[in-house]
């Protein structure tokens, strides 16, 4: 629903906004309508408010904890209804709002230090409740724009735009008006509200801890009913070209994560995204496999590890001991196991042989072997792959094949499940360094 434009101008004479100053530090179940009281409203007036303080009063705040990181990584997964583009710690993220936005407007800045704020549950009910009640307050007939900062795709920088709509059209419907050319408008709906939250965002700013502004000269536009809310603004999904996300760009960011995959020997110390590493298992069980089967599984090693690969490591220094090497040989040797102490996340693939094939001979038993072992080497390389393409560092080590029985014990695993080395993951410490360029055709065969 919008506005027609039959009846209004499409610009107004003049336009005055000015910051509601004073408002306190707002905690939940504080009176938002009680505090905005003083805001000096007249009658055609539009308050805007920050959805921060929305958030607070209605109490969408969730405690930091000891990882606020991580404590924000999980509250972007608990907003987020799907992911429309990804890269490093960048979430795009579809809310149940329907918002598209960063972070699926999870926000940990303007709160304190042990918070994070969430989007209010309805920004639309929430700019109602407030309207009735600062209407019921000043006897004044005004509106109110709940705003929030978001990113433009293909254009740089911020900007407020309104999540919560009460009392004024989101929309200004201008087709089929005639511009000053005799042309007539095809396709021009005027972004109303948005371009009031912009304006208001001038006066507010981003560090003076203004929650409000009061914008003027909108009366025309102001209506009795609390209309559509900012709900109009969001698109069909099927009309919406990228609602997958940017298909091409992923095509294009998984070649490059293929070419630029490395193995990364060094690691920050900084925690891996939950969703990041269970996207990269998600992408690595697409992987082929042999009578329609699913031989993978991916042990991510947490409270095991170290005990893990202290095993590993005395296993490792008794084969070398056994082969001849003396005590220096043995700990330069070791020092190379430190890569997997190193890495934040540990994950062991693991292949499981469910519905081979008993040949009866050993030609067609080997092949049989072969293939579940390329079935298990694809999962582990679509795990690295996926894994780059979210640029996070890995490194495959093949220490696992040699000790089965330690890693089986260790782990607590069934007598079938076949360790195929180990990946490290994390954030590279350093930017890789150029590969030597290969040209696929000196490895191709044409008969």
């Amino acid at each position: 629903m919008s506005l027609t434009g039959a009846t209004l101008p499409d610009a107004v004479p003049s336009l005055s906004a000015r910051p509601v100053r004073g408002v306190p530090d707002v905690r939940p179940g504080d009176d938002l309508a009680w505090l905005l009281a003083g805001a000096d409203l007249a009658d055609g007036d539009v308050l805007v408010v920050t959805s921060k303080v929305i958030s607070k009063a209605e109490g969408r705040l969730v405690a930091a904890g000891a990882d606020r990181e991580a404590t924000r990584q999980r509250a972007i997964e608990g907003e987020t209804t799907s992911v429309v583009a990804q890269r490093g710690r960048t979430t795009i993220a579809r809310t149940r709002h329907g918002f598209v936005l960063a972070s699926a407007g999870v926000d940990a800045s303007n709160v304190h230090d042990d918070e994070i704020a969430l989007l209010p549950l309805d920004p639309d009910d929430s700019a109602r409740r407030l309207r009735s009640a600062l209407q019921a307050a000043t006897g004044r007939r005004i509106a109110v724009v709940v705003s929030d900062t978001f990113g433009r795709t293909w254009r740089q920088g911020l900007t407020d735009v309104a999540i919560g709509v009460a009392g004024l059209a989101p929309l200004v419907d201008l087709r089929g008006r005639v511009d000053p050319y005799g042309l007539a408008l095809e396709m021009t709906e005027t972004a109303l509200a948005d371009a009031v939250a912009g304006a208001a965002d001038l006066v507010k700013g981003k560090l003076g801890g203004v929650a409000a502004a009061v914008v003027s000269g909108l009366g025309a536009w102001v209506t009795d009913d609390d209309g559509p809310g900012a709900a109009a603004y969001v698109r069909p999904l099927e009309e919406d070209l990228f609602r997958l996300g940017t298909r091409e760009a992923r095509l294009e960011g998984m070649a490059a994560a293929v070419a630029n995959r490395r193995t990364v020997r060094s690691f920050t110390d900084r925690a891996v995204p939950e969703a990041l590493l269970r996207a990269a298992i998600d992408a690595a069980v697409t992987a082929p496999a042999p009578h329609h089967t699913t031989p993978w599984r991916f042990a991510v090693v947490r409270e095991r590890r170290t005990r893990l690969l202290d095993a590993m490591a005395e296993r490792w220094a008794a084969d070398l001991r056994a082969d001849g090497f003396d005590d220096d040989a043995v700990e330069r040797r070791l020092k190379r196991g430190d890569v997997l102490r190193g890495a934040p996340e540990l994950v062991v693939p693991l292949l499981v042989r469910d519905g081979a094939h008993a040949y009866p001979d050993g030609r067609r038993a080997a092949a049989e072997e072969r293939m579940f072992v390329v079935a298990m080497g694809a999962a582990v390389q679509s795990l690295l792959v996926a894994l780059a393409a979210g640029e996070l560092g890995s490194c495959w080590v093949s220490s696992t094949l040699f000790c089965a029985d330690v890693v089986r014990d260790v782990l607590d695993l069934p007598a079938d499940h076949e360790p195929c080395g180990a990946v490290g993951v994390g954030w590279p410490a350093a930017e890789a360094s150029p590969r030597p360029a290969r040209d696929g055709a000196d490895f191709t065969l044409f008969r």
